[in-house]
């Protein structure tokens, strides 16, 4: 005997992201999703995330530290700090 192919639920449209957590709380998402069809590890090259400017004091010395390090991989220090502080974090994580 043949095997059914399952028939998968429409996703509703939510108002705002509270709406769609509260959603996905409650019900299956192999009632909606393929998950078989998945890809593992997919790339959003167009996905721009979310910042959040903030205020961070350090010592002056530290500061200067991580330019002269950013200046020697040729980044801007900010985006070092993102680097150092990203790698950090996965390893914090793990």
């Amino acid at each position: 005997m043949a095997k059914q192919k399952k028939q998968f639920k429409e996703i509703p449209l939510f108002k705002d992201e509270n709406k769609e957590r509260e959603f996905w709380s409650t019900h299956d998402s192999t009632d909606y999703v393929d998950w078989s069809k998945s890809t593992l590890n997919p790339e959003f090259p167009n996905l721009k995330l979310a910042t959040k400017s903030i205020s961070l004091r350090l010592p002056v010395f530290l500061l200067d530290r991580l330019k002269s390090l950013a200046n020697q991989r040729d980044v801007p220090y900010q985006s070092y700090i993102k680097i150092i502080l990203n790698e950090r974090v996965k390893n914090e994580m793990k």
